[in-house]
């Protein structure tokens, strides 16, 4: 259990942390072989907190060359399930080891408020690796039906060798929903975390290879998109890539494969998720609080945040008169005091685009219901934005901060038809105190996770990704996460009697 309970507790860690600062490949950490570098910047404070490997395409097919020899030498990928379970239970035993430490590293790397970071990421990060390890040996192979002639067994072996490309906003977590169930399936894995980001994936291949995963089996290559998440995409000898991040930048990885060798790719991408609540929802105290923090946690910086809050007319005013009573709860500041729930944008870059959408409600004249404003810093207010049409760039585009654009409709087919009025089909919620209602609307929402009466994504058990540009080719988390880390063969074996 985390001793951390005060902004000094937190400093302390912090002040005492050791930052890696080269890539691991191959079972050692490297500098780039170009001997180049990129600064990792704290940003809540614009500090630099140390220089990591600027990798490039030399540095990709060195992770690529030892990690296709670990497979096929089957150090991993021919261990039997329970002796790779009992090493990713390792694995996450030493992370609950370092489970502060973690936080703080994440919390400093990325902007997340530490509250979150201990409270949520580390442990949820945790979980998801002890989950698949547990799955390895639970999952069983097929026989088909075909008659006494013949016996058709039906097997999954590792697809190979994994490139795992991260997004920022979840560093740990967006990490463990890939290797977990690549290394659980056997593949050898190349990871390429955001260069925003990449403290916390160094250190857990540290404790991973601590661990007893061997040397090749799990990379992580740092660097930008360009130069080390291209070459991913269009390395000859990789055999599947996963991808989390923008659905611009999904799209790349897709002619990628189709410019290489056909590769598997499986794009987890963009959201503008609806949170739709009718006036059948009960207690709007109790919604106003699932709705905020389906907008406002993780800064917003989450692709399935709920953003647009979709209202029946006649409870729009008394919803919002809950919400403006709520907001206090959402404490912006220092991401390494316990007591802020939100942090910094994680880039001036992001901060940039961000607030853009601000200045773009006052363009259109809409009415900035609470905060609006930035902070010195990275920071952005919460805000919530009324009066926003479908026509508007704050209703369509994914703004991936704390804003929430307010919409008002007046029947349930006009509900559904303003929540599928995007491009994206990732998340939604639904808030209704009807079951058939909630049923209903639930199936009408082209969306891959549809809550009711509440904010999530479902948990370790439940697959995640989305329709439409929000996602393709598969599901991160549960047992159908497996799916893309294999390939399915048939082995057919003739029963039929040997000739005398």
């Amino acid at each position: 259990m985390s001793q951390l309970h005060t902004l000094d507790d937190v400093t302390a860690i912090a002040r005492d942390l050791s930052l890696a600062s080269k890539a691991f490949i191959n079972g050692r950490f490297v500098a780039a072989q170009s001997g180049k570098t990129l600064p990792t910047t704290n940003p809540a404070t614009g500090e630099t907190l140390g220089h990591i490997a600027a990798c490039d395409i030399t540095d990709v097919n060195a992770a690529v060359e030892g990690a296709r020899s670990a497979f096929e030498a089957g150090s991993w990928s021919k261990q039997a399930p329970g002796e790779r379970k009992a090493v990713l239970l390792k694995l996450a035993a030493l992370m609950e080891q370092e489970i502060d430490q973690l936080a703080v590293l994440e919390s400093l790397d990325s902007g997340k408020p530490v509250s979150e970071c201990l409270a949520v990421d580390v442990p949820e990060t945790i979980h998801v690796l002890k989950w698949h390890a547990e799955a390895i040996d639970k999952l069983y192979d097929h026989t088909a039906p075909v008659g006494n002639g013949a016996m058709a067994l039906v097997v999954r072996e590792p697809i190979g060798v994994v490139g795992c490309v991260l997004p920022w906003n979840f560093p740990l977590l967006m990490l463990a929903w890939k290797i977990g169930p690549a290394l659980a399936a056997g593949c050898s894995v190349i990871v390429k975390p955001a260069e925003q980001t990449s403290l916390t994936a160094l250190r857990v291949a540290d404790l991973a290879f601590e661990a007893g995963i061997p040397a090749g089996v799990l990379n992580i290559v740092t660097g930008t998109g360009k130069e080390v998440g291209e070459p991913i995409g269009l390395h000859p000898d990789i055999d599947m890539v996963s991808f989390t991040g923008s659905t611009s930048t999904g799209r790349r990885f897709l002619h990628y494969a189709a410019e290489s060798n056909l590769k598997k790719v499986v794009l987890e991408c963009g959201g503008k998720n609806p949170a739709v609540v009718f006036d059948d929802a009960g207690d709007l105290a109790t919604v106003a609080g699932h709705v905020l923090n389906g907008a406002f946690w993780n800064m917003g910086e989450n692709c399935s945040a709920t953003s647009r809050l979709l209202v029946q007319e006649s409870v729009k005013a008394a919803l919002l008169a809950e919400m403006a009573k709520q907001i206090g709860d959402w404490p912006m500041g220092n991401p390494l005091d316990p007591r802020n729930r939100l942090g910094a944008m994680v880039s001036t870059e992001h901060f940039s685009k961000v607030s853009g959408y601000l200045d773009t409600a006052r363009q259109e004249g809409l009415r900035i219901v609470q905060g609006g404003d930035t902070e010195q810093g990275a920071y952005v207010q919460p805000t919530i934005i009324d009066g926003v049409t479908p026509e508007s760039a704050l209703f369509q585009e994914e703004i991936f901060g704390p804003v929430l654009c307010v919409t008002t409709f007046n029947t349930e087919a006009e509900a559904v038809a303003l929540a599928n009025d995007t491009q994206y089909g990732l998340a939604a919620s639904v808030y209704t105190g009807k079951l058939n209602r909630a049923i209903r609307v639930s199936r009408a929402i082209r969306a891959g996770t549809v809550t009711v009466n509440c904010f999530g994504e479902g948990d370790a058990t439940t697959p995640f990704g989305g329709y439409k540009q929000s996602g393709f080719g598969g599901r991160d988390k549960s047992v159908f996460a497996l799916d893309q880390y294999t390939e399915l063969k048939t082995l057919w074996i003739d029963l039929s009697e040997d000739d005398a």
